[in-house]
């Protein structure tokens, strides 16, 4: 197996900046990554594969709190790849001299607990999205960053996008689209997440009290392992997995990452299988002068282009991962393809930060304000209320 195997194999399965001292500490005349990976399954295989497309990295360890997980993480490694130590506990992993940075992909809850301990560890740290799950811990990361001075990558990778930073320079800067009154985002058909799973005994190799960490204590269920995304307690489903790339594609763009206000309705419209976060949702943001409007829905709609769709009094700006439109209000349309992968182009950052010094595209700043958005929504979903910025304060 390649390691561009790894990654189409991948699917199948389950971006601060950098002190003079902690680029000496983590390479000297070194030039490759030890890379860490915490948490095995669809996201973290997906973005160690593209980490692995690059040479300048070696997985030197792994950790994941179910063995099956981890060895089949394993088992599609390329050929050839020496065989990283693998650990159940992260924290054994974090013990290793010789991991330099981690890639944490653990459930949305163990988000902010599992980097805290990576930056006091010595760790660069990329670390998927959402950053927060819930905003009372922003403080957390904010004081760990700025004590250790490490490389965060936050995995909103739109933001190492060519053509996203075309738009940014060509369209945005150059102010093409006049006033911005709309962002339009939609985002449909996930199949992953319309399973209905059945429970079933635990599985021996599986640590529950670690999946768990600080959510409530409660019994055993498949569910809530193998679909952590239906149930609050350990992610916030719609309104944190994708309106945080669009809503951080919005802020980035219109450089404004403080809206005043948000509503958000939904509900379980037809998955009644056991789920507390609703398969169904829409927002609207409001910002000083503009509008957000997010619409998402687990089941099947046809959405064959994921996008967000700005529209100014000069032009409108169709801005997806496959690319852009650009369409003028006089003039003929522009469009802009994608020239590479959006994983890739990522990972490579972190890597160009860690063994350069150069910054990354999604510090932990952007990180915070993509969650800002998503936590306004989320409490006017569960409160039923249009939830103003400064309760959320």
């Amino acid at each position: 197996m390649n390691r561009r195997d790894f990654v189409l194999g991948a699917t199948t399965v389950a971006s601060a900046g950098m002190s003079a001292a902690s680029y000496a500490r983590i390479l000297g005349s070194n030039d490759r990554v030890s890379l860490g990976v915490i948490g095995l399954g669809r996201r973290g295989t997906i973005v160690a594969g593209a980490f692995l497309q690059d040479a300048r990295v070696r997985t030197a360890a792994v950790s994941d709190i179910y063995d099956a997980q981890t060895a089949l993480f394993l088992s599609r490694l390329p050929k050839g790849h020496a065989q990283p130590k693998a650990f159940v506990a992260y924290e054994e992993l974090l013990a290793q001299k010789d991991v330099d940075a981690v890639l944490i992909a653990v459930p949305d809850h163990l988000h902010v607990q599992a980097a805290d301990h990576a930056l006091e560890a010595g760790k660069h740290v990329y670390l998927e999205k959402p950053t927060l799950h819930r905003w009372s811990e922003r403080a957390i990361l904010e004081n760990t960053a700025k004590e250790h001075k490490l490389v965060l990558q936050c995995g909103m990778q739109q933001r190492s996008g060519s053509h996203y930073l075309r738009a940014k320079q060509e369209i945005f800067a150059a102010q093409k689209l006049g006033k911005v009154l709309f962002a339009r985002a939609v985002w449909h058909n996930f199949p992953w997440q319309q399973r209905k799973i059945n429970n079933a005994p635990q599985p021996a190799g599986l640590d529950w009290n670690r999946f768990l960490g600080p959510a409530p204590r409660v019994p055993y269920e498949t569910a809530r392992y193998t679909a952590w995304r239906y149930f609050p307690d350990y992610g916030n489903g719609l309104l944190a997995d994708i309106l945080t790339h669009w809503s951080d594609v919005a802020q980035w763009m219109l450089d404004d990452s403080q809206p005043l206000q948000a509503s958000a309705l939904g509900g379980i419209y037809q998955l009644h299988d056991g789920r507390q976060n609703p398969d169904t949702v829409s927002a609207v943001i409001q910002y000083d002068g503009w509008n957000l409007n997010f619409e998402s829905s687990v089941l099947s709609i046809r959405d064959d282009r994921p996008t967000v769709v700005f529209e100014g009094t000069e032009g409108t700006l169709d801005l997806a991962r496959e690319g852009y439109t650009f369409t003028p209000k006089n003039g003929e349309p522009v469009s802009v393809a994608p020239t590479e992968s959006l994983e890739r182009a990522h990972t490579a950052n972190f890597l160009d930060a860690v063994l350069e010094g150069r910054a990354v595209n999604a510090p932990l700043r952007a990180g915070i304000d993509a969650s800002r958005p998503v936590q306004l929504a989320l409490r006017s979903y569960w409160t039923h209320k249009v939830v103003s910025a400064a309760e959320l304060a």
